[in-house]
């Protein structure tokens, strides 16, 4: 049984059925001239992983995010909660937003454990998506 969440050019988030460890992974694959940065989370015990399509993410990510475990996963999971539903709106709204930042809803569902590092990655994104593309989702946006 597979499931897709994504958010298709910028982040993807790959939902699959299948666990067979429960060991954590984080790769870089820079396989284009224009260095295309991708990272990946994968947490197969959960059956979660995060694919990460952006120019510039991993090493935003790596330079000046801030450290794991810094933020609860409760806190993380309440921001990516607003931020999502804000994101998601945008999609909706074409007309209005830039259908070329908002291409595909994200389809996160509160009441799923997605796991610390699944969250992590999804509230750094949208930190680093704020603040390279000049957009407020929701709130107060750290300034990195």
């Amino acid at each position: 049984m597979k499931r897709y969440l994504s958010v298709l050019g910028i982040l993807v988030i790959i939902v699959y059925g299948c666990a067979t460890t429960s060991q954590v992974k984080k790769v870089k694959d820079n396989t284009t001239a224009a260095a295309t940065d991708t990272v990946r989370i994968a947490n197969d015990e959960l059956e979660y992983e995060v694919i990460i399509i952006e120019p510039g993410f991993n090493s935003w990510l790596n330079a000046t995010a801030l450290p794991r475990n810094y933020y609860s996963q409760a806190f993380l999971e309440t921001k990516n909660r607003f931020y999502i539903t804000e994101w998601n709106n945008r999609v909706l709204l074409p007309q209005r937003f830039n259908p070329n930042l908002y291409e595909m809803t994200i389809n996160y569902d509160p009441t799923i454990n997605y796991g610390y590092e699944v969250n992590y990655l999804i509230y750094n994104y949208m930190i680093f998506f704020q603040n390279t593309y000049k957009q407020k989702l929701f709130g107060f946006v750290p300034l990195r």
